[in-house]
């Protein structure tokens, strides 16, 4: 781990400035909204932006222009399809670069050197990247499930730009993993030739994370959905109900919860001192703490019963 991480370039190359701009903007975002109403004014355009489901039931009146700009949030779906078939490819150039010594493709190449690709030699980013690859891969999998088979959808809507974003997000991130593999001109390098040999200790570590973030974030989910069913398991209604059980007794949206934790397993899996993807997780707490608030704000509007001890996001402290 020491022989390259000193030789990292630290310069912020574009995948670095776009991630640390990303996570600045949702905590600018998220200061924002814990203002006391009042002090700031309001835009209903900005609310409408950064609002999706429920949440923007709770919102400041709607104005027409914004209803244009409406998606069905089911079309989640969609952000899962396009990660499960691009992060497929990158992961199926990966393991065909690593196993079978092929090059990555030229234009797939210049947009990694483009992006900041690693040039390290040696050291174990290349299983850490193919791992967190993998885990990507596996994620947005059972997440596509998830949408199709597990969760219920009402009528619910998100923003025209949220969906171009969740488009382009995935994307984006698969080429933030393959960026952090260290290349040798065309091919990625080895250290030895033998990929085994650079497992380590926080590869384990980082994939036991990961599987147990991933079964409690599924375990949530399905809380959720069943909240929409009878015990035959027959969708019943739309309505919104209180969530009991696994982490909803500590918090208001454990799967978001349990989405950074996915990510932070990740940095693990990447040897705890990668500074592009702690980025990405940075981005990450930003974005899912933010509408973690705001559906925490929409349950205690909405449910006079509502437990007080529940913390909006992480356990006892927010």
């Amino acid at each position: 781990m020491a022989t390259w991480a000193g030789t990292e370039v630290s310069a912020l190359n574009p995948l670095r400035a776009f991630w640390l701009t990303l996570a600045a903007t949702f905590l600018l975002t998220l200061l924002l909204q814990l203002v006391p109403p009042g002090l700031l004014p309001g835009c209903a355009f900005f609310q409408d932006l950064i609002r999706y489901g429920k949440t923007k039931e709770g919102a400041p009146p709607r104005p027409a222009a914004c209803r244009a700009f409406d998606v069905p949030k089911r079309y989640f779906s969609h952000f899962y399809i396009i990660s499960v078939l691009w992060n497929g490819f990158l992961l199926w150039s990966l393991t065909h670069s690593l196993f079978m010594g092929a090059p990555f493709p030229h234009w797939l190449h210049g947009l990694l050197r483009i992006l900041g690709t690693a040039q390290f030699r040696g050291g174990e980013l290349a299983l850490s990247a193919f791992l967190v690859l993998v885990f990507l891969w596996l994620h947005s999998l059972r997440r596509l499930f998830e949408c199709v088979y597990v969760s219920v959808f009402s009528n619910a809507v998100i923003h025209a730009v949220q969906y171009c974003f969740g488009l382009v997000y995935y994307v984006l991130v698969g080429l933030t993993v393959l960026s952090q593999v260290p290349l040798d001109g065309r091919n990625v390098y080895v250290i030895g030739k033998n990929l085994l040999m650079q497992a380590r200790w926080f590869h384990i570590l980082g994939m036991m994370m990961f599987i147990w973030s991933s079964a409690h974030q599924y375990k949530c989910h399905v809380i959720l959905s069943n909240l929409r069913k009878n015990k035959a398991g027959v969708v019943i209604h739309c309505n919104h109900r209180i969530p009991f059980g696994d982490w909803f007794e500590y918090v208001s949206s454990p799967n978001y919860l349990a989405e950074l934790l996915i990510y932070i397993s990740m940095a693990v899996t990447f040897g705890f001192y990668n500074l592009t993807w702690w980025l990405v997780v940075t981005y990450v707490f930003f974005n899912q703490a933010l509408s973690a608030f705001l559906s925490h704000k929409f349950y205690k509007s909405k449910f006079i019963s509502y437990p007080k001890h529940r913390k909006a996001f992480l356990p006892f402290l927010f």
